[in-house]
């Protein structure tokens, strides 16, 4: 059975292709109206929300360009978000990275990668937050990484930024929980999005280190979120869920 629309808004970040389309389609099928934004991608924003708004009539669905590593268009976007009727949550999927060895950082890209993957999410949460806790209800889901709990040569300031993002929601968990809001962290491992790409050389041998021997998919991290969002998610608060195959399990040694 379809759900039925219920006139609540969430917004998603970077919800035009990948895990954020997911995401975006998960909370479509359980009847919210949802705002996603884009940063290069308007073809497929365009087309996403289109199909969307056909699939679901009686639903509202819109598309935002907006670049998280411009404070600016940040700022403008979270007063968007803090205008909004009806609003519900948000699901923030905006992210980069940023490849280099612990001993060669260049400052510059990791400050810009921690505006993009942690201080606009401060900005957008706390935009959230305060309609959120006026209304005593509503929901935060951020999306991580397994890099965060797991060291990863290479992938110091990536794995840091992500590690902020953890330190935040779980803080924002405690301060916005009796006001009946959650906030929860998501930690997804390899996934099957145009960001593993570049390693698609080297995928077969990844494979095998996962206990599940498989990528996850888009709409599998779509599925747990929009669990998140649902009324019996209720009394999660402050978690850190992986999804990630089976990775931070255990240690990967091979025999």
């Amino acid at each position: 059975m379809c759900s039925q629309p219920n006139s609540k808004t969430v917004f998603v970040t970077g919800g035009a292709r990948g895990i954020g389309e997911g995401i975006v389609r998960a909370l479509a099928a359980d009847g919210y109206d949802v705002s996603f934004s884009y940063r290069s991608s308007a073809e497929q924003a365009e087309a996403l929300r289109d199909e969307l708004q056909t699939g679901h009539p009686g639903q509202t669905f819109n598309s935002h360009c907006c670049d998280m590593s411009d404070r600016q268009q940040v700022d403008e976007f979270a007063t968007l978000i803090s205008e909004t009727e009806n609003l519900y949550g948000l699901a923030y999927n905006a992210g980069g990275s940023y490849d280099s060895l612990a001993a060669m950082v260049d400052q510059d890209r990791a400050e810009a990668l921690f505006q993009l993957n942690f201080w606009a999410l401060t900005r957008i949460a706390g935009a959230v937050s305060r309609p959120l806790m006026r209304a005593k209800s509503g929901r935060i889901v951020a999306i991580g990484s397994i890099t965060a709990q797991l060291g990863v040569s290479g992938n110091a300031i990536y794995a840091a930024s992500k590690g902020a993002m953890l330190s935040y929601i779980r803080t924002l968990a405690i301060e916005v929980a009796r006001k009946g809001v959650t906030a929860n962290y998501l930690s997804p491992g390899y996934v099957d999005t145009d960001l593993m790409a570049p390693y698609a050389d080297y995928r077969e041998k990844v494979e095998q280190q996962i206990p599940l021997r498989r990528f996850g998919q888009s709409d599998e991290v779509g599925a747990l979120t929009r669990f998140l969002f649902s009324p019996l998610a209720g009394y999660i608060t402050g978690a850190n869920i992986p999804i990630d195959g089976g990775v931070s399990a255990g240690l990967s040694i091979q025999r």
